[in-house]
């Protein structure tokens, strides 16, 4: 009885709904209006369920009433029902003949609905399990006559959906759902690893799963899909269906091949064709799962967040070691955000990122731009204001594609590398630049990524960049930083949480430099370097940001993750101090420096000691050891 219990907090959880009233419908356990008295009078028909009874007989049952253990009531259509039946074992979710009504979940949940569809349409929900829910959905239209619809609901097998999400898939409308970002990440993480287990490559994974999703806005293909019988009809289909997404997204023919050559290897895939479509792992699997789960999360009326988007993001981290199968550390998508808005994006900027990899800045850009704009601005602002450039084939093939879903296809993404002449057709179209540049390259360092950046942005543009620490300390980069104080300036520095790239696993610790292009930092460049470094010859002070704390923390299988709502909030704070130059004791300060000197706010700040604790102190000396080991240094000045 317990296991029960917990079945059916599991199901009221997954209904995402209240017992009581919801928007639209009316949820309730094992109870219901006595004033609506067709109910009472089919369940007093009913009666108890008895342990035997065959789907044709309407024979009463045991004594008493017994009633489902939910239903729902809706409010614009009083002519239909929603009834849901639960068993605490998957084992029990429905017999051979479907005539055990005690014992078994779906032949519980028919037994109810052949009485109840003598007064109403029946929308009936058999779930049974206590860790992996197992559930069946079927539809009794109103009749004097037992029948019932078993493919109307086919393409929910096995997932719950909200009780008014139910009666619209009955009505042919669209589905919503509250966004959530624990369940989208979930379900990417499910998909990596059944894709993992087919071998599908790293590199075909994240198109695959975008070919997926790109199909799914053809609305003849979703509305059909789940009626084909094989592998190869449904793929078939498949292939029409984002061959007409991706040339009305007036794509070059170029794009459109690279996408079609990665969905057509995937195809190809052995263990992926031996899926029986109703199996977990299938492509009928992959395209429900799309449908019924991410898709209603963008119609949503309360949301205005990019749920596709997101989700894409989401896979792509966990692909491959988390985008490392891809060559590529995604950024998170919260500092991509932060960037952009430090960087100040807005509907008139035009930004470009040299080094583009999946387009997830690119893609933030965009995002914060079209939420200022209007639909002729929107369509401008995707045309003519958003560059990448991506040295890698398959990234850039992917870039092209997480554009695409962003219902982009217009973007001028460039195959090739950054530093080619080729590229120089870019200088001055651009008036900001974001970028993460690899890390570690052996002919070219971060630094001289960030200095063909500036050199591409507009006169006074601005430039944002995520960088090792390395690249803020010491004299491993001497030249460069050289040669960008002499034409560019250093306008801030943020250090960034230690762990921010931990659901990447990777363990460089960062810092955000801010650029204005153009600008020389000194205002004589052509003195010695004694009188270059003088006070009087560095045009602005920089400000430095010892922002540590973005309030994400770790969660299991989730990586760091906004459980207590806390970003917007910092974000908005760690911005404002910037903007008004605020100097706070453990957080910030201005100051000028060199080429020469530390970049970091760690090296300039006041100690606010009454935060500090026992543990502040060790991890600090810990950090210090750490840091002098890294860098083959001694601590005597």
């Amino acid at each position: 009885m317990a296991n029960e219990k917990h079945t059916e907090n599991l199901i009221l959880n997954a209904f995402e709904a209240k017992l009581g009233k919801n928007e639209d419908f009316s949820l309730f356990m094992q109870s219901v209006d006595k004033e609506i008295s067709a109910l009472i009078k089919a369940f007093k028909e009913a009666g108890g369920k008895p342990d035997l009874c065959d789907i044709e007989d309407f024979s009463k049952g045991g004594n008493g009433i017994a009633q489902p253990d939910f239903i729902a009531l809706f409010d614009r259509d009083k002519d239909t029902i929603f009834i849901c039946e639960c068993k605490k074992g998957a084992n029990f979710h429905r017999s051979a003949n479907l005539n055990k009504p005690k014992s078994y979940a779906l032949d519980g949940v028919i037994y109810y609905a052949k009485f109840l569809q003598k007064y109403f349409n029946v929308i009936a929900l058999a779930v049974s399990g206590t860790k992996e829910l197992k559930s069946t959905a079927l539809y009794f239209p109103k009749s004097a006559n037992l029948s019932y619809d078993e493919k109307v609901f086919l393409k929910t097998e096995n997932i719950i959906l909200n009780p008014l999400n139910y009666l619209k898939l009955l009505k042919g409308e669209r589905l919503s759902r509250e966004f959530s970002l624990s369940k989208v990440s979930l379900l990417a993480l499910e998909f990596h690893d059944t894709l993992r287990e087919i071998k599908i490559s790293e590199r075909h994974k994240p198109i695959f799963i975008a070919g997926l999703l790109l199909a799914l806005e053809n609305d003849d293909f979703r509305r059909d899909y789940y009626a084909f019988n094989s592998f190869n009809t449904l793929y078939s289909s498949l292939r029409l269906a984002l061959n007409e997404v991706l040339n009305k997204a007036d794509l070059t023919n170029k794009k459109i091949k690279n996408i079609e050559n990665a969905i057509n290897e995937v195809e190809n895939n052995v263990k992926l064709k031996e899926k029986h479509l109703i199996e977990k792992g299938s492509i009928f699997w992959y395209l429900k799962e799309l449908d019924m789960k991410i898709r209603p999360m963008i119609n949503h009326a309360n949301s205005n967040l990019d749920a596709l988007g997101i989700f894409y993001h989401e896979f792509i981290k966990y692909t491959g070691g988390d985008g490392k199968g891809l060559g590529i550390v995604l950024t998170p998508a919260h500092l991509s955000e932060f960037m952009c808005e430090i960087a100040g994006v807005n509907k008139k900027s035009k930004v470009l990122d040299i080094c583009c990899g999946s387009a997830s800045f690119l893609v933030s850009a965009m995002v914060l731009m079209i939420k200022q704009a209007n639909e002729k601005e929107a369509s401008q602002i995707k045309k003519e204001q958003i560059y990448g450039i991506e040295l890698d084939p398959d990234l850039y093939t992917l870039a092209n594609t997480n554009m695409i879903m962003r219902r982009d296809g217009k973007s001028n993404i460039y195959q090739g590398d950054c530093f080619n002449e080729e590229f120089d057709k870019l200088k001055g179209v651009c008036n900001v630049g974001i970028l993460n540049p690899p890390y570690s390259q052996k002919d070219k360092s971060e630094l001289e990524f960030v200095e063909r950046l500036c050199e591409l942005i507009v006169p006074g543009g601005l430039v944002c960049v995520v960088v090792p620490l390395s690249c803020a300390i010491g004299n491993k980069f001497k030249l460069e930083r050289e040669r960008l104080f002499k034409k560019h300036s250093l306008l801030a520095v943020f250090s960034m949480p230690d762990d921010i790239f931990y659901s990447n696993n990777a363990n460089t610790n960062t810092c955000v430099m801010l650029w204005q292009a153009h600008t020389p930092h000194y205002i004589n460049v052509n003195l010695r370097e004694k009188e270059l470094l003088d006070e009087e010859n560095i045009r602005n002070f920089t400000y430095f940001g010892f922002y540590k704390d973005d309030g994400f923390v770790k969660a299991k299988k989730l990586g760091r993750i906004d459980k207590y709502n806390r970003w917007q909030k910092i974000k908005k704070e760690w911005i404002e101090n910037y903007q008004l130059k605020k100097q706070i004791d453990g957080l910030s300060i201005i100051k000028k420096v060199t080429h020469l000197d530390e970049w970091l706010a760690e090296a300039y700040i006041k100690t606010d000691y009454s935060k500090l604790t026992r543990e502040d102190f060790e991890k600090t000396v810990r950090d210090y050891l750490a840091h002098l080991i890294k860098w083959n240094l001694n601590d005597k000045g």
